[in-house]
């Protein structure tokens, strides 16, 4: 099924394109809500999960946080900070050559993987 492109789901999308912060969708209601006052979350949520479903977005379900979503569809690793609970994207890329490993290991169907580094920012390392 085509689904046409909204107002709301345009500024959705601007949102997350404009962000490097892997924002929540309440975070995301925020931001929308300054171009459309009226908009709902309901709203938010609803166009979350069709932009995620069209593959034009990414929710980041990272271990111990809330769903975060972003708008680079570039295969990337992420890191998270331990002190600041901040989501960074790291510049490289998806290796896929590791799926394929661990198919024709386990004999599993290997859909895609995330893969998530965690410590301390380089930020909250000054504050220490």
């Amino acid at each position: 099924m085509i689904r046409r492109e909204t107002r709301q789901k345009e500024a959705i999308l601007k949102v997350l394109r404009r962000t490097n912060s892997h924002p929540t969708a309440d975070c995301i209601y925020d931001e929308v809500r300054k171009v459309i006052p009226n908009i709902s979350k309901g709203t938010v949520y609803r166009n979350l999960k069709i932009l995620k479903d069209n593959e034009q977005i990414s929710e980041l379900n990272l271990s111990g946080t809330v769903s975060r979503y972003e708008g680079n569809q570039d295969g990337h690793y992420h890191f998270r900070c331990e002190k600041c609970k901040r989501v960074f994207d790291l510049d490289n890329p998806v290796n896929k050559e590791l799926d394929k490993e661990i198919a024709q290991k386990t004999g599993f169907k290997v859909k895609y993987h995330q893969l998530e580094f965690r410590g301390i920012c380089k930020d909250c390392q000054q504050n220490i």
